[in-house]
């Protein structure tokens, strides 16, 4: 599975509309495309920030729908958007997909590795931090994307609502550490956003 990303910072007072127009438009331009696997939709409200990732079921579905959907992605992001980050990525480990409530939190923590590490980092991710998040209370699903050429990439954790979004903070945090000293991985930043929409498939 491959993932493109779109980061989009602008105005806070603006985001509301911005979010609004994604929610409904988005998912019915993406649904479209051949390789289509998914919708995810996430926001801070606060800081006037969107994440939004699309899921293909190769890298050429991937490329192509990018092609059909460039201008109209510029088109609903424009009336908010300062700035915005388009990403492709290998989906290098994932969690089956599920439905989650109004109210769930997600947790975003960006990384670098050298790309000789890699293999490691997903053999890690996959075998000892992913069985330590699903035993936090209230995780609902889980994916690290990855750049290998690159040397950089995400894990994304969704949790059933803000409260163990917060509760989960420290044994996370714990997780991370234990990767870190495990695959020499450098983490370069985290984030907390509200889920918006959901859809895998």
């Amino acid at each position: 599975m491959y993932v493109r990303t779109i980061y989009a910072i602008g105005d806070p007072a603006k985001v509301d509309a911005c979010v609004d127009a994604l929610r409904e438009e988005a998912p019915r331009a993406l649904a479209g495309q051949p390789g289509y696997r998914g919708f995810a939709l996430f926001t801070d409200r606060e800081l006037g920030k969107v994440l939004t990732g699309s899921w293909w079921e190769s890298e050429q579905a991937l490329r192509n729908s990018d092609e059909q959907l460039r201008e109209r992605r510029a088109a609903m992001l424009a009336p908010f958007a300062n700035t915005v980050t388009v990403d492709s990525w290998e989906a290098a480990v994932f969690t089956p997909p599920v439905q989650v409530g109004p109210g769930a939190g997600f947790r975003l923590t960006r990384f670098e590795i050298d790309p000789s590490g890699a293999d490691l980092l997903v053999e890690t991710f996959r075998g000892t931090t992913l069985p330590t998040l699903r035993a936090i209370e209230g995780f609902e699903t889980a994916a690290m994307l990855l750049d290998r050429t690159g040397g950089r990439g995400s894990v994304g954790v969704i949790y059933a609502d803000r409260a163990a979004l917060a509760a989960s903070r420290g044994k996370q945090s714990a997780a991370r550490g234990d990767a870190v000293t495990t695959t020499g991985v450098s983490i370069r930043s985290f984030e907390e956003f509200e889920v918006v929409t959901l859809d895998r498939r």
